[in-house]
Formats: C-alpha cells, structure tokens, sequence
C-alpha cells in the first residue's frame, strides 16, 4: 500500500490512510484479535457476517426484467 503526501498536506494523507486500512478490514482484524473468541461465538459471528453479506447481495442486486422466448412471440 503506498499513500502520497502532496504539499506537505499530512492531514490528508493521514485521512487516505485511515480510509485505506478501513477497506483493507485491519482494524476489524485487530479488534477480533485483541482477545480470544470462544468457538461458538466464533461460529455466531460468522453466521451473522453471511446474513449481513447476502442482505447487502440482494439489495444492491440489479432486478432482472422478463424476456419473451422468440418462439412465443411468433
């Protein structure tokens, strides 16, 4: 990962950073590891994560419209 300071503007960069590792996902990293994770809970959580995953797939899902079968329209 490489982040460009321009200007000497350090806030930014900072700021770029921050948003970077953000979408890297280190700082959910970081608090999963911070201390230990029965497995049940581990299970849990995962099952929760899925849920969340396929809620965001079927609501950013593009609608797919009806098409008719060429061999009907005839």
């Amino acid at each position: 990962m490489e982040i460009r300071v321009f200007g000497n503007d350090i806030e930014r960069a900072l700021k770029n950073l921050k948003r970077e590792l953000q979408k890297e996902g280190l700082f959910k990293e970081i608090k999963k590891r911070s201390s230990y994770e029965k497995p049940s809970e581990k299970e849990k959580r995962k099952q929760r994560e899925a849920r969340k995953r396929k809620r965001k797939t079927v609501r950013f899902k593009k609608p797919v419209q009806a098409v008719k079968n060429k061999s009907q329209a005839s």
